[in-house]
């Protein structure tokens, strides 16, 4: 596996590669990897012939209150992992190699209008623009064929989708289905922030998605009244719900009952770790 420090050393690479009729694809990651994110890694292998792994813990999407310091770089047992399941070639630049040595106030921002908005987009006011903006810069300095995100992300992969889609960006975009621990758990880097008893309390994010799935798959379509059911449970267990929303899985839109793809998405806070999870069916 390549490891590459500097844009232009990756672009050169990566030039040979496609002059050579390769398609290339890109897993963005932060670091700190786990077997989901693995599992990305392992679907671009079988999407495309050269895999880019990206380890940039980006500053952008960091609000003011998180603590951007805080988060665990863990680089070398990242590139073991990503050797380990064949990945070609890990880029991990500096933040100077990627926003260049202007302050990030005055950096050049992708916004995704609509559905940037609420949920994360309001708990983390800033955050979509964060990531939006270096998955732009991203895909200009690798210039994939392919793009491969997680789902457990669910609305980021739907800004980003949408990013693609109205810059005009000649790249297809992979989600796969989100990994799970054996209770039910989302694979998630913040997750080693929890100690037993508080995995054992997150189970509840999980198990209110399914039961709320189950009621509305036997004909409740009195949404907010199980809006507020699943928060009094998840809140009787310990956590403090931020949402749980369910929604058109194509709009993010409160959902309707014309609405037959559904997505219900959810966020809580498990002592001062913030846990994601979505789960998305037809009716």
């Amino acid at each position: 596996m390549h490891r590459f420090a500097d844009r232009q050393s990756l672009q050169d690479a990566l030039l040979e590669r496609r002059h050579n009729g390769l398609r290339i694809a890109l897993v963005p990651t932060m670091g700190n990897l786990h077997a989901g994110h693995l599992q990305l890694v392992k679907q671009a292998r079988e999407l495309a012939d050269y895999t880019v792994a990206t380890i940039f813990v980006n500053p952008l999407q960091f609000g003011p209150d998180e603590d951007l310091d805080a988060y665990p770089r863990t680089l070398d047992n990242d590139c073991q992992l990503l050797h380990s399941v064949q990945c070609d070639a890990v880029f991990h630049p500096t933040v100077a190699e990627v926003y260049g040595e202007s302050p990030l106030s005055e950096q050049t921002i992708v916004h995704v209008p609509s559905i940037s908005d609420g949920y994360c987009g309001t708990s983390r006011p800033g955050h979509f623009d964060g990531v939006a903006t270096v998955v732009c810069k991203l895909f200009n300095l690798v210039m994939p064929d392919i793009a491969v995100f997680g789902l457990k992300d669910y609305q980021q992969f739907l800004v980003i989708s949408q990013m693609v889609k109205d810059l005009c960006l000649p790249i297809t975009l992979h989600g796969v289905e989100i990994v799970r621990e054996n209770s039910g758990l989302a694979m998630s880097s913040r997750n080693g922030y929890l100690d037993e008893s508080q995995k054992s309390q997150a189970r509840v994010l999980y198990q209110t998605l399914i039961e709320t799935r189950a009621q509305i798959e036997s004909g409740n379509s009195n949404f907010n009244e199980l809006e507020a059911k699943a928060i009094e449970t998840i809140s009787n267990k310990g956590l403090r719900p931020d949402y749980f929303a369910v929604c058109s899985a194509q709009t993010l839109k409160p959902a309707c009952l014309s609405d037959r793809q559904l997505v219900i998405l959810t966020a809580a806070f498990v002592g001062n770790s913030r846990l994601i999870d979505n789960i998305r069916f037809t009716v």
